[in-house]
């Protein structure tokens, strides 16, 4: 970047090829960055995820969980922000002036929320299957950086999915 500006400062005319070049350089190294920030903030987020249902499952957990259990989890996961919002309503109800204080972090976890929920009900939430035995030691096993996220498979785990599996769970419990 540095070194651009140097030889864009050199110069002499902004419309001659040279100028062009570099800047045409410049707005791709540009570019680069960019993409490269927006893979480190998806990671991070994915990361953050992760550790949050790490925290959630017990240590000693040698077996894969059922898919009761992880809908629970799940359903405990969109509940991770209750407090917070509460905290908000509380500070928002007591003044007349504070009924904006804090909106902007009240309207980021309204619409994360949503837009998980949604994933969830529809597509699938970017999560690891924990009703496999596979995938469990593999969150176990993961060091916790959100740059060994991209090592992970991620499966959709979407609320039709639990139900297929509970239903496949219960018609294998009824044979045996």
């Amino acid at each position: 970047q540095t070194n651009l500006r140097k030889e864009l400062e050199k110069c002499k005319h902004p419309n001659s090829r040279k100028t062009r070049a570099l800047g045409k350089k410049a707005r791709r190294q540009n570019n680069k960055h960019k993409t490269r920030l927006g893979h480190a903030i998806k990671s991070n987020i994915t990361g953050e995820k992760l550790t949050w249902f790490v925290e959630h499952i017990d240590e000693e957990r040698t077996e894969p969980l059922a898919p009761q259990e992880l809908q629970d989890l799940i359903a405990l996961y969109f509940k991770r922000f209750d407090e917070e919002l509460e905290q908000i309503n509380l500070k928002q109800s007591i003044g007349k002036h504070r009924a904006n204080q804090h909106a902007a972090r009240k309207d980021v976890i309204t619409i994360t929320l949503e837009k998980e929920q949604n994933e969830y009900r529809s597509g699938g939430l970017e999560l690891l299957n924990l009703c496999d035995p596979l995938k469990l030691k593999m969150l176990r096993d993961w060091d916790g950086s959100a740059l060994s996220v991209q090592h992970l498979k991620l499966d959709l785990v979407s609320h039709n999915m639990l139900e297929r599996l509970k239903e496949q769970k219960d018609q294998d419990q009824m044979e045996t």
